[in-house]
């Protein structure tokens, strides 16, 4: 018994501080600049007004009290969503796609175990949550989380700033942002939530000796590049940090993975 305790803490211990790397998966890289289809996400802009608040630095889902209704409303944006074939998309659209759809399968997976937590709960025994769970086909594509943030989006558009606005319904992470992604507003909500995440506790916090980093900056350490790429994206968005000689020193690395519930 001790020792499959043991060899359950070191399981444990490897899955949270090791993270998918970023692989194409080929299928999905195709799109049509000259479509000019526009993709709606008022449903989900309108479930976001609803059940979505700022607590502190935190933004939080009211999961314990969401209407019926509106669960199937959720459900039904999702079902519009995968009906779609988004290769046939231009660029543009396709990045907010995968973006609302990400967060908006986080959210019912949450909903669907609710009361949980934490999101790491979910999956069953083995499991640190509910990422590589096939949740829902597209183009006869059965998909995960982990698909669509690791083989789709992260490799496609190779922007270390997917991480600022891919929610993992925890504290520990960016916020979900209360705009759903638009093709017009992308590029302004992910600059937005760059700089939130960075001048926040949640992405740097400091103490007398050395700085604690987000755990992100660690697991997706091959997005964000070396040590010195790095401190350059973090003093892009809070420039105070390149007058903080403890930025010179080693770091610390946390992450709360609680709920971000209300």
């Amino acid at each position: 018994m001790k020792y499959l305790l043991s060899l359950l803490t070191l399981c444990w211990s490897l899955s949270i501080t090791a993270a998918p790397k970023s692989e194409l998966w080929n299928y999905w890289d195709q799109h049509d600049q000259s479509n000019l289809q526009e993709v709606s996400h008022q449903t989900w802009q309108q479930l976001l007004d609803s059940y979505l608040s700022q607590q502190g630095m935190h933004t939080v889902f009211d999961y314990a009290n969401l209407q019926a209704s509106d669960r199937e409303k959720l459900q039904a944006y999702i079902d519009t969503l995968t009906r779609l074939d988004p290769r046939t998309l231009n660029k543009q659209q396709q990045y907010a796609y995968w973006i609302n759809l990400y967060n908006a399968l986080t959210v019912k997976v949450v909903i669907d175990h609710y009361p949980v937590s934490s999101i790491t709960k979910i999956g069953g025994w083995f499991r640190f949550g509910p990422w590589d769970l096939p949740l829902i086909e597209i183009a006869n594509q059965k998909l995960t989380l982990n698909d669509i943030e690791h083989r789709i989006l992260r490799p496609i558009w190779q922007d270390a700033r997917i991480h600022y606005v891919v929610n993992c319904a925890s504290l520990g992470c960016p916020n979900l942002q209360p705009e759903a992604f638009t093709a017009d507003n992308t590029e302004r909500l992910l600059e937005q939530a760059a700089y939130e995440f960075i001048n926040s506790d949640k992405g740097v916090k400091s103490n007398h000796r050395r700085l604690i980093l987000s755990s992100i900056y660690q697991w997706y350490a091959e997005d964000f590049g070396s040590q010195d790429e790095l401190l350059d994206h973090l003093i892009r968005y809070r420039p105070k940090l390149a007058n903080d000689e403890r930025i010179k020193r080693s770091f610390r690395y946390e992450y709360d993975w609680q709920l971000n519930r209300k």
